[in-house]
């Protein structure tokens, strides 16, 4: 048995491996904008997930902000890049939360 499990442990990648096999390594063009997509994905999920602790519909929040059902989706779901006011204006107007940010100086 422990033979098994010393074979399956050298088998195993972490994650940040695997990110950069599939990826590249940090700083490529390929790895950054996956690093991009995903930050992004996970701005949708975090307001999905704020509108839905609300009991709101997408459309309620969409009437909330003066926007339609649709560009709330489109957010949501990270279809394609949403201008940063928009943003603003669902996170404030729709939701009532204010968006605090911590910029990394970090070279790319």
């Amino acid at each position: 048995m422990e033979m098994i499990l010393k074979k399956i442990k050298n088998n195993m990648t972490s994650f940040s491996e695997h990110l950069d096999l599939q990826y590249s390594k940090i700083g490529s063009e390929n790895r950054n904008k996956y690093e991009q997509e995903f930050e992004a994905f996970k701005l949708g999920i975090m307001i999905q997930e704020l509108r839905k602790q609300q009991g709101l519909t997408q459309e309620e929040l969409a009437i909330k902000c003066n926007t339609s059902v649709k560009n709330i989706s489109t957010l949501e779901n990270n279809l394609n890049d949403t201008k940063f006011s928009s943003i603003l204006k669902i996170l404030n107007d729709g939701l009532g939360v204010k968006l605090t940010m911590n910029l990394d100086a970090k070279t790319v």
